[in-house]
């Protein structure tokens, strides 16, 4: 299991460094010149080569990001070319936020699909149509649509929620129940809606083996059957979907975060790259980086508890 994860940590640290090489190359390699968009086009010349000169972009790309890398070793990701604030400052200041939304609707998902398939693929019948339909249109729908319907419906009709804003815990639980309730729906529909076909695939599947008439057969109830074993061998694909759909949730909080006005990464990212502001973009595509590579181990660690096969593959 030792070398399992070790394997799993080295593989995880080189994806880590062809990311941020390719984030750093495509984000300089732009052809624009940088120094003048950031001061736009009244800025003189000698203006806009001392502003070059002061971020370093007068040096060549290899320099510059050996320097920034010799720097994320560290923790120092730079500072913001707007306001000067340390890049993992802000990023501090904005990961809980995302990670809030993401992390709890993960788990909603998880538990809610993995009813859902586990009904589905034990009843059959009208019932596994229900789910198929649901899934679906679920799946189906993005995220932004069931963003604005649950606006429309909750906050301007029933004004049960605040249209927008974020409350943080520490200033009221409620009102941060209450401000993530409607972020977390819409981000909760569309992974329940994939995950939850997937582990009805894999439910009946597993339904199928010998094994399992082997334990009926030998008077096992069926409730010890479907959830003490045939769960535990579908749990597999079920969890490689899942850290696929927490990965799609990141991607998803960055549409969800600016309709919903939530302060978190999502938000930071959009206001950075409109304004051009690098440090900031690359912090934001190596704390993304690291949380979905951290994910994938923690996957990779399940499933080798699971099933002994994989640490092996």
């Amino acid at each position: 299991m030792v070398n399992f994860l070790v394997r799993r940590l080295l593989t995880g640290i080189a994806m880590l460094i062809v990311i941020s090489t390719l984030a750093f190359s495509l984000l300089y390699l732009t052809g624009t010149d940088i120094a003048r968009n950031l001061l736009g086009d009244n800025a003189s010349v000698q203006a806009v080569e001392l502003r070059a000169h002061q971020l370093g972009l007068d040096q060549p790309l290899i320099s510059r990001y050996l320097d920034w890398l010799g720097g994320a070793v560290h923790g120092d990701l730079g500072k913001s070319w707007f306001g000067g604030s340390p890049v993992l400052d802000l990023l501090v200041s904005r990961l809980g936020v995302t990670l809030s939304l993401v992390v709890i609707s993960t788990i909603i998902s998880a538990v809610i699909a993995t009813g859902l398939g586990v009904w589905a693929a034990v009843r059959r019948g009208a019932v596994d149509r229900v789910v198929q339909i649901l899934s679906l249109g679920g799946a189906a729908i993005p995220n932004y649509l069931i963003a604005l319907g649950l606006v429309t419906l909750f906050a301007i009709n029933l004004a049960w929620f605040a249209p927008t804003g974020y409350t943080r815990p520490t200033a009221s639980l409620g009102g941060w129940v209450a401000s993530i309730t409607l972020p977390v729906v819409a981000l909760t529909i569309g992974c329940i809606a994939g995950t939850a076909q997937q582990i009805r695939s894999a439910m009946i599947d597993a339904l199928r083996q010998d094994y399992v008439r082997t334990l009926r057969s030998r008077g096992l109830s069926e409730r010890s059957v479907v959830y003490k074993h045939v769960l535990r061998n579908a749990a597999g694909p079920g969890l490689s979907v899942l850290a696929l759909q927490f990965v799609g949730l990141l991607g998803g909080a960055v549409i969800i975060e600016q309709m919903f006005a939530v302060p978190g990464l999502g938000s930071l990212s959009v206001s950075s790259t409109i304004q051009g502001d690098i440090p900031v973009i690359m912090g934001v595509v190596v704390i993304v980086a690291v949380i979905v590579i951290g994910v994938n181990l923690l996957i990779d660690v399940a499933q080798g508890w699971l099933n002994p096969k994989a640490r092996v593959s």
